[in-house]
């Protein structure tokens, strides 16, 4: 039990909506959903457009005609209702289906552990704090320093990518970014108003990101880390990072420590990522605003606007890092923000390789990026922006990718991305004037419509009245907002899928659509009020990433099956698992979607879903996992025999703190929680789903 001197210790917690707790909110995104908009530009917008339900005949023949020029039926849900914990109904129609996914789905819990189907089986790969470099001790919870995290695997793991070690077949190498930390839960006594500087330091060292060389078990597929590996790594907010593309060097990006501007020391917030195909992991820097203190001080207006659209408010920042680093300070440093909110790259088989800062990419909110190369050997990259009411864009490459791994073709690769046409998406519907907001299917009986990618800027050419190229670059948002992109839900991740090239885009949720002076739904974003998300399937013409048209569909509309709003890509709405808050996705070697959930806001824990995309069990979802209480699931990766996921804030529980757990997963009885990467295998390291 707390006494009351631990209670006061304990940061106060905003009320919130939806299926996060109140401290996630805090520690993750600096209460984003409760603060104003960030968006208030005119624009049309996209979000919401998923929210309508598709009768099963427009979504088999949307499936069967899911063309550009079509673009395939989709349906959009009212608000589901919360609370369903019944299981899925479990008939035969369960078995068999697509390859990959022949598996039995785990029911809706609240259970505190990691629950996979029967036949599988897991094991904890690594948890925050275990030791990665060579010397770094064992952790320990009571006995916390900066200089033992540098050396120990970082907090709060999300995005997770698996690759072959050169070393030898039965190794592989986890990166892993680590995206924020949680104080309250981290240290004993913990005083937000009054961190210790060894507190502050040590969360700095937990920020960031990891590799770990692993080994695996050839019999079982377990997955264990090679302590002291040359290629184990750790990247924090204190890491040097390379400024590079057309910014790098900007006035706007010049501080005090860094007058070159091409030299940011760590990278915050980091989200999602992506694999590019010549082997470098992509990471995005997310709710970065949060870090900053004294926005309220600032006097020049037109910087405060500039701020403002990025979400920065308030005095002092929640974790008072300004107290013993100036750059955290806006009034000391006013330039430090916009050396944050970039696709960063990193090379997990080169520790020596300054991570970069991809300025050609923009800067925004980034959940993550997906790559794919075009059929001349451009490479594109879709990005979504973590913000209710902001946009879809893309990066396409001016160079071509070079093959095999001479040193050579390395170093032209890993130039790649700074030398490109940075786009944003705007959406049309095709029946814009039978939308009302209800979720009512227009007379066509689908939401769907066509598409084109906005230039906003190439190389140091902008394509935004007013903006140079650089201010392009540094306030993507704004020039976004000022050639008509269209707002969406919170777009999230965004991946192609390997197999056909289709890119989806997950739509986490948008509650304040259709409110106050928030933009009403359109055929794009259909349904006001929107928490529970949906995803997208978008197609570009002809199967062209580089071009400029394309056309969507609405795959899922997520809630409560049971809601008549909800729509499973035609799939009987009777024979799927309850999905909510769509946010990473990945596919299988079959090219099946694969979906982690944040923020549930049925009511139960959060989850790795399986989603058939084609045939007659076109939109069929089955739960894969759940994590355990008050986790998010993250990641992930789902291989021929390894399914990782990263359960994130364990525990993250209103009322929650280090001396009050309200998790014990995964160390058992007695221990506080820890973030921690997870491996799911079949049992005899068969292929998963077979």
């Amino acid at each position: 039990m707390q006494s009351p001197s631990d209670r006061r210790r304990l940061p106060l917690f905003a009320p919130h909506q939806g299926g996060r707790s109140a401290m996630t909110c805090a520690y993750r995104c600096g209460n984003a959903c409760s603060h104003p908009v960030p968006n208030t530009s005119q624009n049309p917008y996209l979000g919401d457009l998923i929210a309508q339900a598709v009768s099963r005949r427009s979504l088999l023949r949307s499936s069967v005609v899911a063309t550009v020029a079509a673009g395939a039926a989709g349906a959009l849900a009212a608000p589901a209702a919360a609370g369903r914990t019944d299981e899925p109904a479990a008939s035969a129609w369960w078995s068999r289906g697509p390859r990959g996914l022949d598996f039995e789905p785990v029911a809706p819990n609240q259970n505190d552990q990691v629950s996979i189907p029967d036949g599988y089986e897991q094991h904890v790969v690594i948890a925050w704090g275990d030791p990665i470099l060579k010397g770094a001790p064992e952790f320990d919870p009571e006995d916390q320093t900066p200089e033992a995290q540098a050396g120990q695997f970082g907090y709060n793991n999300d995005y997770a990518a698996l690759l072959d070690h050169p070393d030898g077949r039965r190794r592989k190498v986890l990166v892993a970014n680590h995206e924020y930390t949680s104080e309250s839960m981290m240290f004993p006594g913990y005083d937000g108003d009054a961190p210790t500087r060894e507190q502050v330091e040590t969360a700095w060292a937990a920020h960031g990101m990891s590799v770990v060389a692993l080994d695996e078990d050839r019999r079982s597929g377990e997955l264990t880390p090679r302590v002291g590996d040359e290629l184990n790594r750790r990247i924090t907010v204190t890491t040097p990072f390379t400024v590079t593309g057309p910014a790098a060097g900007s006035d706007l990006l010049k501080t005090t420590a860094d007058p070159e501007g091409t030299t940011v020391l760590g990278t915050l917030n980091n989200c999602a990522g992506g694999t590019t195909p010549w082997g470098t992991v992509l990471s995005g820097e997310e709710n970065f605003n949060q870090y900053f203190a004294n926005f309220a001080s600032i006097e020049d207006a037109d910087e405060k606007a500039r701020l403002a659209r990025y979400g920065f408010g308030g005095g002092a920042s929640d974790r008072r890092w300004e107290q013993y680093d100036p750059r955290f300070d806006l009034l000391q440093e006013p330039n430090e923000p916009h050396r944050f909110g970039w696709i960063v790259e990193v090379d997990p088989y080169d520790p020596d390789w300054a991570p970069r800062k991809r300025t050609a990419l923009g800067r925004f909110k980034h959940e993550g990026a997906g790559p794919r190369l075009a059929r001349d050997g451009r490479v594109v990259v879709y990005m979504g922006d973590d913000e209710r009411f902001d946009y879809l864009y893309k990066f396409v490459s001016d160079k071509k990718m070079k093959w095999g791994s001479s040193r050579r073709a390395r170093e032209h690769n890993r130039t790649l991305l700074d030398e490109g046409t940075l786009y944003v998406a705007k959406f049309t519907g095709d029946s814009a004037d039978e939308i009302d907001g209800t979720g009512t299917l227009p007379e066509d009986e689908r939401f769907d419509g066509s598409g084109e990618w906005i230039r906003l800027a190439e190389g140091d050419k902008s394509y935004v009245d007013g903006f140079t190229a650089e201010e392009v670059y540094i306030f993507t948002r704004q020039a976004a907002d000022a050639v008509g992109a269209t707002k969406m839900d919170r777009p999230e991740d965004v991946e192609p899928n390997p197999k056909t090239g289709k890119v989806y885009v997950a739509l986490t949720n948008n509650t304040a659509r259709g409110t106050g002076s928030n933009a009403p739904a359109d055929e794009a974003n259909p349904r006001n009020g929107n928490k529970h998300g949906q995803v997208l399937e978008l197609e570009e013409k002809h199967g062209d990433p580089t071009g400029r048209k394309f056309g969507w569909n609405l795959l899922l509309v997520c809630g409560d099956p049971e809601d008549p709003g909800t729509y499973f890509g035609g799939f009987p709405k009777d024979q799927v698992s309850p999905i909510s808050c769509p946010d990473n996705v990945a596919f299988d070697p079959h090219g099946n979607l694969w979906i982690s959930t944040d923020g549930n806001a049925l009511g139960n824990n959060d989850g790795l879903f399986a989603v058939a995309l084609d045939g007659s069990h076109r939109g069929q979802v089955k739960q894969f996992l759940t994590v355990p209480r008050g986790a998010e699931t993250c990641g992930p990766v789902v291989q021929d025999r390894h399914v990782l996921i990263a359960a994130q804030h364990p525990g993250e529980i209103d009322g929650a703190s280090y001396d009050n757990p309200l998790s014990e997963w995964p160390d058992g009885p007695g221990s506080i929680p820890r973030p921690a990467v997870v491996n799911v295998t079949r049992k005899h390291f068969g292929r998963i789903g077979r």
